[in-house]
């Protein structure tokens, strides 16, 4: 059974640089990743808060969030 994996972003350049070396780094065999731009999806906001994610891009992994590297603090994109 897959693990679902959410990374969230807000396109900003670290956010599109960890898209590219840590979510799709992911064994698709492992985890269906969705991949949530915060930017153009306010509405996913309230989620990614309730999942632990602080700032973006973050990644939700079995219910824990990990901070990759600062692009943007979550209120920011409110």
């Amino acid at each position: 059974m897959k693990t679902k994996a959410i990374f969230y972003h807000a396109g900003c350049p670290v956010c599109v640089a960890a898209e590219r070396n840590v979510a799709n780094a992911l064994d698709p065999a492992k985890y269906d990743v969705e991949i949530v731009h915060l930017g153009d999806d306010k509405s996913r906001l309230t989620e990614a808060e309730a999942a632990g994610v602080k700032s973006v891009p973050a990644l939700v992994l079995d219910g824990a969030a990990f901070h990759i590297n600062f692009g943007a603090g979550i209120e920011a994109l409110r």
